[in-house]
């Protein structure tokens, strides 16, 4: 019986575009989001074990109760073992007891879950791309407050028009100027780039993002509509200063360095197989 493979088919990524706007609502430019980032197929299953795993150890687990042999006094035996007509017992502080220890009670412990780095990425670039599939991610191009202002922060969101739960991604050149615009403004969650996770996502109605943070989270300086439509399928170029070995986090590019290293160790790599080629073919 000749047997079959079966080859997993790999999803299509979709590719969406969204107004680059100022704060004043203007349209700056139309821009496509990156497809490897906001174009995937949310997977449910590895959402929902990161969110778990999130959750668990945001938990102290400081709780804790006394065990039988914990509890202070109960060193002697209460009556004695026979002719009371009672259930023999050897301390008062037996759990049966009221003011004895507990059996089987809670001690402190942590509820931490391992959880490898590749599936906390996925389940952020699916939240992500579940927003972005919704039309619920906002660009603007930076965040213009000379001074903290919480009721020009408030303006300029209901210029935008964005209601309900904001996630606000800021990126790490504004200080505390935008921060403290917005933090007062009840149903806004500010959250630096570094810090953007699965679960902050799914709990907000909008993603919104500027050119700084957007910056830091596609490895891309500059925004135009030309560059950002010649971005490839599935590229990764990393999150939150996760940049990848001899690549310049700017441009996605290899450095000059990392490609003479490369092609140094592949000429050394050939040199040493011909070598060695050479010497079995002698013998």
């Amino acid at each position: 019986m000749s047997g079959s493979t079966t080859y997993r088919k790999v999803p299509e990524l979709r590719t969406y575009t969204v107004a680059r706007r100022n704060l004043k609502g203007e349209v700056l430019s139309e821009v496509a989001l990156q497809p490897g980032m906001f174009g995937l197929e949310p997977n449910i299953p590895v959402m929902h074990q990161v969110v778990v795993a999130q959750l668990a150890a945001a938990r102290k687990g400081t709780h804790s109760t006394l065990r039988q042999r914990e509890v202070r006094g109960g060193g002697a035996k209460p009556f004695r073992q026979k002719g009371t007509g009672r259930a023999r017992q050897g301390s008062i502080r037996a759990s049966q007891f009221v003011g004895g220890g507990v059996a089987h009670g809670p001690k402190p412990r942590s509820y931490r879950q391992h959880t490898p780095k590749k599936m906390v990425k996925l389940a952020l670039y699916s939240a992500m791309s579940d927003r972005a599939a919704e039309g619920k991610v906002a660009w603007i191009d930076r965040w213009s407050f000379d001074v903290p202002s919480t009721k020009d922060a408030g303006k300029a969101l209901a210029t935008l028009e964005l209601d309900g739960r904001l996630l606000v991604v800021l990126g790490p050149s504004y200080g505390d100027i935008a921060e403290m615009s917005l933090r007062n403004i009840p149903r806004v969650q500010i959250v630096q780039v570094g810090e953007l996770n699965a679960y902050d996502v799914l709990c907000s109605d909008w993603l919104v993002f500027d050119d700084a943070s957007m910056a830091r989270l596609t490895g891309i300086s500059e925004f135009t509509g030309a560059e950002m439509s010649t971005l490839g399928g599935g590229e990764d170029t990393g999150i939150a200063g996760d940049e990848g070995m001899g690549e310049d986090p700017a441009t996605g590019s290899a450095s000059e360095s990392g490609r003479d290293s490369e092609e140094t160790r592949a000429g050394e790599g050939g040199h040493d197989e011909a070598g060695v080629g050479e010497e079995v073919e002698e013998s």
